[in-house]
């Protein structure tokens, strides 16, 4: 416990007591207490791992306790730390284990999409499917941190038992396939891809002489004509259930995700798999807006569709759910939908007042003016557009550097420490949650929270062509 470096503290007579050496130690053990209070489950998520910090700085207090004996509860204190994320008692081993459960999106079950969001970690463990080349699939359980070879070992052993793969397969590779057709493939090594999946990307395991032949599951490129459930469904309902489960997904997001998102990236020992969850959503709320308008093949019924949005979309920013506010408004200004002439000319001239009123709040000049004075006019509790809390985190984090020589940049890291009091302040008291279980509440519960989406661009500006020609 060293004290290193020089400082610039204040000289005599400037009205201030200087600190003694242990008061100064003990200063800084409370610092290192309360790091350790905040990210206690992400240290014990880490283990070993990241847990030296706690082990040396309780070996250091031990070694000064001689000198000062005004330290002795400090050090039992680090002492029960250690033990604690080290050792963790039966119960917290018991209250760590969580049901296995489907990944959010990539399974349609009813019941488990009606049970409110609890905050992923890399220990949980999840059911996913893997598909084969033919679009036949096995389902894998595992853990959501776990490494590309360790999925590709139970595919692996899946198919080894399964009476359609007659021939074991021999070097596997594990691909994202999205709707679209692009294809990324993961090295071994990679942690936590389940999380990393796009709206309708979905896991291939393949030979590598298969990758050209991988295509979309047919059900990601085709796309049935229909009235959209949205008619049966009013606008308030499909806003609250908007707010409810936006607010569920922001509040499992722990405020270190977003330092590591931006600091250390796919370096991450841990991914952030909460946050990129949040983001993923943000996308599907765009897609799913174009979707069920440019299905909608009744010019009345799409101008009615166009109006319940914009209701949305109010009653999103009412209620000070900013995700899906502007998650709405981008989707109506997706070039699939705003080339609809016929369909926005059929919208009332207050409807569309309204709306340009949304896009100036969107618009992104002048560094997001209009959204920074939105923000800043509202009251806690509230959800943020999470992509442009993020952009704010990664211009500070590449315009400043962290180390100048071996000095830390404390500047910097004083900047990053105000945004993540920021995000902490959105969330510093509990937005009300709906109790509501009649049939039809639930219905509309489970189709907010299970929205089906196309999520390929070029798509929807078939469908949108299909709708209104471009010579009408």
């Amino acid at each position: 416990m060293e004290r290193r470096g020089g400082g610039g503290g204040g000289g005599e007579g400037d009205g201030k007591t200087e600190m003694s050496s242990a008061e100064r130690k003990q200063a800084v053990l409370n610092v290192a207490f309360r790091y350790l209070d905040t990210y206690r489950e992400l240290l014990q998520e880490e283990g070993e791992r990241s847990n030296s910090f706690p082990k040396e700085l309780y070996m250091c207090a031990v070694q000064d306790l001689s000198r000062y004996p005004e330290l002795v509860e400090d050090v039992l204190k680090l002492q029960r730390w250690t033990e604690i994320l080290h050792c963790p008692t039966d119960e917290e081993k018991e209250s760590r284990k969580k049901q296995v459960r489907p990944l959010f999106r990539h399974f349609r079950r009813i019941d488990a999409c009606l049970q409110p969001r609890e905050a992923f970690r890399g220990s949980d463990e999840i059911f996913c499917r893997v598909y084969t080349p033919d679009h036949s699939y096995v389902t894998i359980r595992s853990r959501l941190s776990c490494r590309v070879g360790e999925i590709l070992a139970l595919v692996r052993e899946k198919l080894q038992y399964s009476e359609d793969q007659p021939v074991l397969p021999g070097n596997l590779v594990l691909v994202a396939v999205t709707s679209s057709g692009e294809k990324a493939v993961f090295r071994p090594s990679d942690e936590a891809v389940f999380t990393t999946l796009g709206v309708n990307t979905h896991l291939f395991a393949c030979e590598p002489s298969e990758l050209d032949s991988l295509l979309p599951l047919p059900e990601e490129i085709h796309w049935t004509p229909g009235d959209s459930k949205l008619h049966d469904m009013s606008a308030e309902e499909v806003a609250n259930q908007l707010v409810v489960f936006d607010w569920e997904l922001f509040s499992c997001v722990h405020e270190v995700e977003f330092v590591c998102y931006v600091f250390h990236g796919e370096q991450a020992r841990w991914r952030p798999l909460n946050l990129e969850l949040v983001l993923q959503r943000c996308s599907e709320v765009q897609h799913w807006v174009a979707t069920e308008i440019l299905q909608c093949q009744s010019l009345p019924k799409r101008v009615q569709l166009l109006r319940k949005f914009i209701k949305i979309a109010a009653l999103c920013k009412q209620q000070q759910d900013l995700l899906s506010f502007l998650a709405v408004v981008l989707g109506l200004d997706n070039p699939a939908v705003s080339r609809l002439r016929l369909t926005w000319e059929g919208l009332p001239g207050k409807f569309r007042k309204q709306f340009q009123q949304f896009e100036s709040i969107a618009d992104p000049s002048r560094n997001h003016k209009s959204y920074r004075d939105l923000i800043t006019s509202l009251r806690t509790p509230l959800i943020p557009f999470t992509p442009l809390l993020l952009k704010d985190l990664t211009f500070l984090h590449e315009s400043c550097k962290t180390f100048h020589g071996e000095l830390v940049n404390f500047e910097k890291m004083h900047k990053v420490a105000e945004m993540v009091r920021t995000i902490r302040r959105y969330r510093s008291s509990q937005l009300a949650m709906d109790t509501e279980t009649s049939p039809p509440h639930l219905q509309t519960k489970a189709y907010v929270r299970q929205l089906q989406v196309i999520d390929n661009q070029n798509l929807l500006f078939d469908m949108s062509c299909k709708l209104e020609p471009k010579d009408t």
